[in-house]
């Protein structure tokens, strides 16, 4: 029956159409099952030529690479990028879980915490200061917007703090160009392309396959490169798509296409199979927050983190994305649209960390960073692009002030902007370092030609 299902099935025939939505996914299945039928022959001729090579001098011969590439090249579509990451290993991540937070449009700084009461803000954009009246004292003479109250107890308790005028040399005015950097840890030509987020991914060592994921349809570039992270819009996301009743014979063939052939990429596939049975079980659950939580807005991408930490998927690295914040116009520091955003953030983080609780949160730090600041003077109703940005900092792990980092006041601006008092990935690579122990020289490899220069965050 299935030789006959073989035959007629050949991907070239129009009849394959009926095992999918669409080509791609009755192509996987179609070879699914010829790759079944055929695998008892295919093992033997594996592991013959697999004993030949261990007998023959290294570089002569028949090579398992080559002969797959010959014989089986389809089957490793079925190790999709999804697939393709470390051995499965669902041992406990004592280190905890970094979670970065990309505010895309270049988010105002300023509209959130500032110094209170200084003349050259109160002189040069009057519009967008900080009520003193209404802002939350921080220290050093800074305030934080009212909008920020739904973390204030977490203020209160040393775990939320904000680092002010971050920037790097290297960063432009372009929203595209700025982007890169601050995700790729440095130029393009610096970094090989790959994300800063993926070398720290490689230091921390094995994990599960959900050791680096991106909450949403695509990877940020800060987790692109060799680290095999996952993209989830949602946990129910990870799935092998189409007809219902095609779906666990698929996962059954995959499962079997290189049990106990030693094949390359027999780990990987098992380690995307336990995630592909975890993600299912995880959203057959469903999901109910602790505490009475309840999540809007960009917090919906915090309960999927939620759901996946407290189910035990053990995510070591995660990104969330969070755009709206190129504000020329409308801005609105009080009570306006840019303070409605920084509150729906504030909110979000703060669902979240309610939801983990005191002992699952101590393991968790969330750092919040865009790709530049805006300039110190409004222009009308909003502000232009600029540098020394901010950076926020949420963490179960007591830190060492509500404003952490160099500050040298308003009085000396670079063509309008805060000059860099504290260098981007100098504070990158310091919040990943406490929270996950790292040396200064590892530090150093995951910002490839920077000059890491470590700041004291936690306590």
């Amino acid at each position: 029956m299935e030789k006959n299902v073989h035959r007629s099935l050949h991907p070239e025939c129009p009849d394959l159409l009926r095992l999918g939505p669409n080509r791609f996914e009755a192509a996987l299945r179609a070879e699914a099952v010829a790759v079944k039928e055929e695998q008892k022959a295919v093992r033997d001729q594996y592991l013959e030529l697999s004993r030949q090579e261990d007998e023959q001098e290294e570089g002569k011969g028949v090579t398992r690479r080559r002969f797959f590439v010959g014989a089986a090249a389809t089957t490793t579509a079925l190790a999709t990028s999804q697939f393709i990451t470390t051995q499965a290993s669902f041992a406990a991540t004592p280190t905890g879980t970094l979670i970065h937070v990309f505010l895309y449009g270049g988010a105002d700084g300023l509209s959130l915490f500032a110094p209170m009461n200084d003349a050259v803000l109160q002189r040069v954009r009057p519009s967008f200061t900080l009520a003193e009246n209404t802002s939350i004292p921080l220290e050093r003479g800074f305030g934080l917007n009212e909008s920020f109250a739904p973390l204030k107890k977490y203020l209160d308790a040393g775990q939320l703090a904000f680092v002010p005028a971050v920037s790097d040399r290297r960063l432009d005015r372009s929203h595209f160009a700025a982007t890169d950097i601050c995700q790729l840890g440095g130029l393009p030509a610096e970094t090989g392309g790959m994300g800063w987020l993926t070398n720290l991914a490689d230091k921390l060592g094995a994990g599960t396959a959900f050791r680096a994921i991106g909450i949403g349809s695509t990877l940020p570039r800060s987790l692109v490169g060799g680290g095999g992270a996952l993209a989830l819009s949602n946990v129910g996301a990870l799935n092998v798509n189409g007809d219902g009743k095609f779906k666990q014979p698929t996962v059954d063939a995959i499962k079997t296409l290189f049990t106990g052939v030693n094949h390359p990429i027999e780990s990987p596939v098992r380690a995307g199979i336990d995630a592909l049975t975890l993600a299912q079980k995880l959203a057959q659950e469903g999901y109910t927050p602790a505490n009475g939580v309840r999540y809007t807005g960009v917090g919906n991408a915090f309960k999927e983190l939620a759901q996946l930490i407290k189910g035990g998927a053990n995510v070591r690295i995660a990104t969330v994305g969070m755009g709206g914040w190129d504000t020329h116009e409308g801005q609105g520091t009080r009570g306006g649209y840019v303070a409605r955003h920084f509150g729906e953030l504030a909110s979000g983080m703060a669902s979240f960390f309610d939801d983990l609780g005191p002992d699952l949160s101590s393991n968790v730090t969330i750092m919040v960073s865009s790709e530049f600041g805006r300039r110190v003077a409004e222009n009308g109703s909003g502000t232009d692009h600029g540098h020394g940005g901010g950076v926020i900092i949420l963490s179960g792990k007591k830190l060492a002030g509500k404003v952490i980092g160099t500050w040298n006041g308003t009085g000396t601006l670079v063509n309008g902007d805060l000059p860099e008092m504290n260098n981007m990935f100098s504070v990158f690579g310091s919040v990943a370092q406490g929270r996950f122990g790292l040396t200064n020289a590892e530090v150093g490899q995951i910002f490839p030609r920077q000059t890491y220069t470590p700041l004291k965050i936690y306590a």
